[in-house]
This record gives structure tokens, sequence and C-alpha cells, in this order.
């Protein structure tokens, strides 16, 4: 790791931004991937993009965009959810059709697109890094909360109702958590960035992990050593960050499946 260029004033910001996502996101990923709803997270980000354009085009703030729209699909998904994932898929490509016509009708916005989908770390700031260190505070202690409640949910489903326990709050509780964490993470790291954290630890650690704080672990270990191999080598050959992260990945993900077929014949 080339530290000297890490700890330069111009690139520390935007890599403990970017390192405080890639510990926190794959931990969200584990409960979407425990309730099967992980595509909700892709359909996040998209209208997160989505929001983000318009409110430009609007002159409003760019993130407020971005955590307004994820936020109100938030409210809808407990409905959503009742078609399986194929809410969420709609919400995805509609989110994908209003960010390609804002951009193909507002050639302004196109900076502003390229960075939602491409990424934009190193061009961070302390409000960003500001940000990802209050939610990260945020979902720990909501996780902390909630998750007990996820987790009987998912092995005994009438738990929650049995005991009297609202389920609907504790599921727009979590909702509300995921929808802003990924809004911020597509304003920082990019579309499909953003949701690689969430959705590739969370299925390597799935077949890994032996109990569930063994897999959240595996799942945070996993994205962090992608996220610092994948901000060494972007940095170093002047690389976008997004599709570099994408890649760093998938590369773990091929080298996981091949250990598990090795382990296991």
């Amino acid at each position: 790791m080339n530290w000297d260029a890490v700890l330069d004033p111009l690139f520390f910001t935007p890599f403990v931004t970017g390192l405080l996502f890639a510990a926190v996101l794959p931990v969200l990923g584990m409960y979407l991937r425990l309730r099967e709803e992980w595509l909700a997270a892709l359909s996040f980000a998209q209208l997160a993009a989505a929001g983000s354009l318009v409110f430009a085009v609007l002159d409003w703030p760019v993130l407020a965009g971005g955590l307004v729209t994820a936020g109100t699909a938030a409210a809808f998904k407990s409905w959503l959810a009742a078609s399986g994932n194929n809410g969420y898929a709609l919400l995805m490509v509609a989110g994908w059709a209003v960010a390609l016509l804002t951009l193909a009708n507002v050639p302004a916005a196109d900076h502003l697109g390229h960075a939602l989908f491409d990424g934009q770390l190193y061009f961070t700031g302390a409000g960003h890094l500001w940000s990802i260190g209050v939610y990260a505070i945020v979902a720990a202690v909501a996780l902390r909360a909630l998750s007990r409640s996820l987790l009987l949910e998912r092995v005994f489903p009438n738990t929650l109702r049995a005991n009297d326990r609202p389920a609907a709050r504790v599921h727009l509780a979590f909702d509300v958590l995921i929808a802003t964490g990924l809004a911020l993470a597509t304003a920082t790291i990019g579309v499909m960035a953003a949701f690689a954290l969430v959705f590739v630890p969370s299925m390597i650690a799935y077949r890994w992990g032996r109990s569930w704080k063994r897999a959240l672990v595996i799942a945070s270990v996993t994205s962090v050593a992608s996220y610092v191999a994948a901000f060494e080598v972007a940095l170093v050959n002047d690389q976008p960050f997004g599709p570099v992260l994408v890649l760093a990945l998938v590369a773990a993900a091929t080298v996981s499946w091949a250990g598990w077929r090795l382990t296991h014949r």
C-alpha cells in the first residue's frame, strides 16, 4: 500500500470516507440478504441517483434529492415487498430511465451524472466524511436495536406478532436506514459500487460464515480488503474508482468460489 499517497491531505479524507462505507454497507447487505431483499439495494441506489439529478436540475440540494427519493421508496417498501423482487426491479428500471432522460435533456447535468454512476470518491471532502461518520454511528445503534427482531422474524416469522410487537415499525426503521446509507454512498462512490459493497461481501460471507456474527466479520473484512486494494490500484493507475472497486469485489467472489470448490470436493 502506498501510504505516502494515502496520507497526503488530498487523498486522506476520500480514503477514510470510502473505508467507512466499505465497513458499514456489507453489514447492511447481510440483513438484506437475510430478508431476500438484496435487489432493493440496487433500486434504492438507482433512485437516489435519479433524485439527485432531478434536484440538481431544479437547483436544489443534490444530496437532499437522493435522500428524499430513496427515503420515499423506503416508506413504500413494505407494499412493494408483497410482489417480491418484482417491485424493486420496477423501481430500479424507472430510476435508470429518469436519470438517463434527465441527462439527455439537460446537458449541464452530465458531469454530475458521471459522478453518480462512476463514483466521485477522490473529490469528496470533509462534509462527506462527517456524513458517513455520523451515519455509521447511527447505523450501529439502530442495528443493535433491530438485529434481534430481524433475525427472529426470519427464523420464526410470527414471533413479532405473537409478542405483540409492531413488525411494520421494525421494517420501516430498517428500510429508512438502508435507503439513507445507499443515498449517501451513491453520492460518494457511485451506484454500482455502492450496490456491489452491499451485495458481494454478503454473498461470500453467507457461504463461509458458520454463525451470524462470524459471517458479519467475514463480510466486513472482505469488503475492507477489496476496498483498500481497489483504492491503491485506481490511485496508482489513474483510473476511476467505482469500476475498479467493483472488479476487486468480483475477483474476491471468484477466489471465494474457487476456494469453496477446492475444499468441498
